[in-house]
């Protein structure tokens, strides 16, 4: 009988049968309308991998070759699909290796939901072999966690835990299940969270707050736009886009927000940040009026809290009442979700234009240009650089593809230079910075979207944290495209021991392995470029491959990557050299 097909899943959620704890996790991830999950199987999650031996037919399991490389593709399948991203390992290490994606997906307002394994609950507290109270550890890194130790209580946790993982502003949940309570049996039936008392996701938006945000906006002569992830997680791309078109408002992005607006917007000003452009760093501190759309005035893109914007009104729109005047002293708070309240907003706007204004950034543009883009973009020096890689990127995609970058130098030249047409293709480790997680991310995006070309950029320090997800992309016959900047260093932290610590190179400098062997080990097709006039074509055979190909770029030991503030500068100190 547990063998039995579902072709209906609304089946699961409406049949009442005596069943399993296991089967319950099963049947109740169907119900959600989970199809992929990626996990790393072990002794107190091992009756749940039965049940998903079962129904195989209807709920993939990915074998990830680490617990760690199973959060990260659920973090880039959810991160591609908006959907909420599913990861399971056994207890004691299985779950601690999930800690870090968890928190990456914390801070990153990603939707996960984490399923462990636990020792039987008697044996809870009594350092049982592989036991970890892991519960206690994921606290301070999940929206909500939970322990289940009787098998009626499974379904309503996880229904639970779907809702919040996805709802108001994302983020991770994890719930964790004795093994007693997999093997009980009881009389299942699922139905579907809708709401949780004392927790209101979304904050009702105020149309007060959208006219007295309206005016300062009509009347202002220096507005700037900086718009973060919220813009993506609320599917509020068209929204944004039409306050900006309507108001002529330059706009800027966090790395989180990149892809909401094209590249090649006449308005998208450009990224903020410690890496990010000369134009919107220098002129945050000239603007009249500040509109911070779903960003959380992280401390990389203010700088200076004491010198950040302090001749602006501020104009907060956000879905998270935490983050009002957190960080930055706000004049007018929009609470709501970012799609109706920037609609709101575009109904109370006048038409516009600040062509004045915008020049400003345009000659500011050109100043960096000069001094920066041009020599990354098309260097005259012998060594390759890695936005050069980047360019060569754009064009053979068309700049259709998702980037996923890792942590580094190159995820900074990947974000300024790749160029994003499609929303949601820009994936990375931003509140974090968790080096590793490019490569299993690259394998959860693709799997969740496989008709788009998933580009991974990734550094030679990064990529060898997590090297081990080779395996994965070839079992899953995952058609990643894998590019690893390869300098031979660990390049950021070498560009800051240049900067401030005298080129004191301490343990930066890397002797790397045979890259293209090991990709073949795995048998993906592998080649390596150590010369300009090869890079065109290689990258050309990477983005028609069919099938998951592995790319080296042997680029420039010690370039850096400007422009950069400082830390703990003020963004109007942006260096450009």
């Amino acid at each position: 009988m547990k063998t039995q097909t579902i072709n209906n899943k609304q089946e699961v959620a409406e049949k009442t049968q005596r069943i399993t704890g296991s089967e319950a996790i099963v049947r109740s991830l169907m119900a959600e309308g989970v199809d992929v999950l990626y996990g790393y199987p072990g002794g107190a999650i091992m009756p749940v991998y039965d049940e998903l031996y079962k129904f195989q037919d209807q709920i993939h399991h990915v074998l990830t070759r680490h617990e760690q490389g199973a959060a990260h593709a659920a973090q880039g399948y959810a991160r591609i699909s908006g959907k909420v991203g599913v990861a399971m390992a056994t207890s004691g290490p299985g779950a601690t290796n999930l800690i870090t994606g968890i928190a990456d997906a914390q801070i990153d307002s990603t939707p996960l939901v984490c399923i462990t394994g636990q020792v039987f609950s008697h044996l809870l507290g009594s350092d049982a072999f592989q036991e970890t109270d892991i519960v206690g550890i994921s606290t301070p890194v999940t929206k909500w966690n939970c322990q289940v130790t009787k098998a009626e209580d499974i379904p309503v946790a996880l229904a639970k835990a779907f809702y919040i993982a996805k709802s108001g502003r994302p983020g991770p949940v994890l719930v964790d299940i004795t093994k007693d309570a997999q093997v009980s049996e009881f009389d299942f039936k699922y139905e579907k969270c809708t709401g949780v008392r004392s927790y209101k996701p979304v904050p009702k938006t105020s149309q007060e707050s959208i006219d007295v945000a309206a005016e300062l906006i009509n009347n202002a002569k220096k507005p700037m736009i900086v718009w973060g992830q919220g813009v993506i997680l609320g599917q509020a791309e068209q929204e944004l886009k039409a306050i900006i078109e309507k108001a002529g408002i330059p706009a800027a992005w966090t790395i989180l927000g990149a892809s909401a607006l094209p590249t090649s917007h006449p308005l998208n000003i450009g990224m903020v940040g410690m890496h990010g452009n000369y134009a919107p760093n220098r002129l945050t501190n000239e603007c009249d009026v500040l509109i911070a759309i779903g960003m959380r005035f992280d401390d990389r893109v203010t700088g200076d809290l004491n010198t950040y914007a302090k001749q602006a009104k501020v104009i907060h729109f956000d879905i998270d009442p935490a983050e009002i005047d957190k960080n930055v002293k706000t004049d007018v708070a929009v609470l709501g979700d970012s799609k109706e309240s920037l609609g709101m907003l575009e109904q109370a706007l006048n038409k516009n234009s600040h062509e004045s204004w915008l020049q400003e950034f345009k000659d500011l543009y050109a100043i960096e240009y000069d001094k920066v883009i041009k020599n990354d973009l098309s260097p005259t020096k012998e060594g390759l650089t890695m936005g050069e890689v980047l360019k060569q990127i754009n064009i053979e995609s068309e700049g259709n593809a998702a980037i996923v970058s890792d942590v580094g130098q190159h995820q900074m030249i990947a974000c300024r230079y790749a160029d994003f047409n499609i929303t949601k293709s820009n994936i990375t480790s931003g509140g974090l910075g968790t080096m590793g997680f490019a490569l299993p991310a690259a394998i959860g995006a693709k799997m969740a979207a496989p008709e788009r070309e998933v580009v991974a950029i990734i550094g030679d320090g990064g990529y060898q944290m997590n090297i081990q997800e080779l395996g994965t992309i070839f079992q899953q016959k995952t058609a990643v495209k894998i590019v690893v900047l390869n300098n031979e260093f660990l390049g950021m932290v070498r560009q800051w021991q240049q900067l401030f610590f005298d080129k004191r190179y301490a343990s930066t400098e890397m002797t790397n392995p045979n890259f293209v062997a090991i990709a073949e080990g795995y048998y993906i097709k592998a080649r390596k470029v150590v010369k300009r006039e090869e890079l065109a074509e290689a990258v050309k055979e990477m983005i028609q491959s069919k099938e998951s190909y592995f790319l080296e770029v042997c680029v420039e030991k010690e370039d850096n990557v400007f422009p950069m503030i400082p830390s703990g500068a003020s963004v109007s100190d942006v260096r450009l050299s």
